[in-house]
């Protein structure tokens, strides 16, 4: 067993996003393609996302660090350090209100 702390990695790949012309970074730590369970730690810099893309299948996303805003067409929520959103079952976007780390858990149908 592996133990990782989720707040030494946010601020690893937030320093990684700032060197990135994306403005992102981001490192499965759990499970993969192969498997069922996948979470990955994603960094972004304020102002950048992820663009709208499908539902991967169900999934959370955990705030470790700064602040984002989720949008599904027209309905957005906002999240900071320590909030829990569902994804939603529907195309979707994440976008970094301040430079943010999330923890993407999702379990992919097989």
């Amino acid at each position: 067993m592996k133990k990782l702390s989720l707040d030494a990695l946010a601020r690893l790949h937030l320093e990684r996003a700032k060197l990135s012309s994306a403005g992102r970074s981001s490192e499965t730590i759990f499970g993969g393609h192969d498997r069922t369970l996948r979470q990955t730690v994603i960094a972004l810099l304020a102002g950048y996302g992820l663009g709208e893309h499908p539902n991967p299948g169900e999934g959370t996303l955990q705030v470790v660090r700064g602040r984002v805003r989720m949008a599904m067409g027209e309905h957005t929520w906002e999240a900071r350090d320590g909030d829990f959103l569902p994804l939603p079952e529907a195309d979707h976007a994440l976008e970094a209100i301040t430079d943010a780390a999330v923890l993407l858990t999702v379990a992919k149908s097989r």
